[in-house]
């Protein structure tokens, strides 16, 4: 018998080899609402670098993208000049992908400049995303869980208008997972329902 809660499938808690940081994540992070900037620019970078490999590697290089990218501070980031690029390349520590390095710089101007034209990057999002976050439903399984929706679908399509890279539907929606915009906590789970 144990005293673990039921968490989502994903997080790997019921495994013989569970991850501690995704399982922190699951219950700390992913679909809790996230209104500061500079967190969400953080999310928003880590889940362009995310595509196409696994979150536990993210989450397990999370320390070393922060201090290769100077804390996520947006102001910082979009000054970041070809000396960055390369220091960045060189950093063994991160997922050294030229393009999405390049995406990260360039949509840390595009956050700037959204966030002034809001008065903040969350504002936008609420803008484009009004909540509160959908909840799955009853009865909901993992098969339920959608790669995609109408909402990343159109969110997707303003940032990249706005000029951000990296921001396909796919990446979109697991940001808006990731940062409560939705609430993907299936039933079963502990947090499923929990507002916060």
């Amino acid at each position: 018998m144990t005293d673990e809660p039921a968490r989502c499938w994903w997080s790997g808690a019921d495994g013989a080899r569970a991850d501690p940081r995704m399982i922190a994540y699951h219950d700390d992070e992913w679909g809790v609402p996230c209104h500061d900037d500079m967190e969400l620019f953080e999310r928003l970078a880590l889940e362009s670098f995310q595509a196409g490999l696994s979150w536990s590697t993210i989450l397990n290089k999370r320390d070393a993208f922060r201090a290769a990218f100077q804390g996520f501070h947006p102001d910082v980031v979009a000054r970041f000049d070809e000396a960055d690029r390369a220091r960045l390349m060189d950093d063994a520590g991160i997922v050294r992908n030229r393009a999405k390095i390049d995406a990260t710089i360039g949509n840390a101007a595009a956050f700037r400049a959204t966030a002034a034209e809001f008065g903040s990057f969350d504002a936008y999002l609420g803008s484009m995303v009004p909540g509160p976050p959908a909840r799955m439903p009853t009865g909901a399984t993992a098969a339920d869980v959608p790669a995609t929706t109408p909402a990343s679908d159109v969110l997707s399509g303003d940032l990249r208008r706005l000029g951000f890279r990296f921001v396909g539907s796919t990446i979109i929606y697991a940001f808006m997972q990731s940062v409560g915009l939705v609430d993907d906590h299936l039933p079963g789970c502990f947090r499923y329902g929990v507002t916060r």
